[in-house]
């Protein structure tokens, strides 16, 4: 288990007590901050995490000991370790990274977990229905990871699962819903942009001008 102790320790040593307010403003003064700018964190991401080689399962006391802590860099500390041990992820693990979703919600972390639950998805296709269902959620942050979890697959991009879940989430006036949907388009278009240019010419009357900006950025 990492010393969740020393991590602290270590943050204290290099936090800027003056950037701590402007990073607290810039996530809309919904968490507090030590003041540790990126850097630093993964300096000590480097020295204080386990190498994913000697581990063998996930420590979820660790992450959930990370998460009740009121700073917000210990959200990313255990999101890090996380990302590193992504390979140990299993579908039983699914409830517990829901949990993080919608506990301290914040595009920042909401985002990170996305991705990690599309690594899920990779290794067990059968989750895609459970990302259908993920997408017509009541928490708008669940809605966000499942148009969000396919950002990195590329070519192995499930194409009609992703106009099921984006098209799920048409006539919304939610900014983070509409982002993600633009934001999912964007990226596919740099693997496939003919499916994305046809994508916007089906139902470009049904999607927000800000999902319509961010798809069209590249194509």
């Amino acid at each position: 288990m990492p010393d969740l102790l020393a991590i602290l320790d270590a943050l204290r040593v290099v936090a800027n007590p003056q950037k701590a307010p402007q990073m607290k403003a810039y996530m809309k003064n919904q968490f507090e901050f030590l003041g540790v700018q990126s850097p630093a964190l993964k300096e000590i991401n480097a020295l204080h995490l386990p190498k994913h080689r000697s581990v063998q399962e996930i420590d979820w006391e660790f992450i959930d000991a990370c998460w009740a802590n009121p700073y917000r860099e210990l959200q990313y500390i255990a999101l890090s370790y996380l990302g590193r041990n992504g390979h140990l992820l299993e579908v039983s693990h699914l409830p517990k990274l829901k949990n993080l979703l919608v506990d301290k919600s914040w595009w920042d972390t909401v985002d990170t977990i996305a991705s990690l639950v599309g690594l899920l998805v990779r290794k067990y296709p059968e989750l895609e229905q459970l990302m259908v269902t993920w997408s017509l959620d009541e928490n708008l942050w669940i809605r966000r990871t499942a148009i969000e979890h396919q950002l990195a697959m590329k070519n192995e991009t499930n194409t009609e699962l992703m106009e099921t879940i984006l098209t799920n989430n048409f006539g919304t006036k939610e900014f983070f819903i509409n982002k993600a949907i633009g934001w999912a388009l964007r990226e596919y278009s740099k693997t496939n942009p003919a499916w994305v240019r046809e994508f916007l010419e089906r139902y470009r009357h049904e999607m927000a001008n800000l999902s319509i900006r961010e798809a069209e950025k590249y194509v």
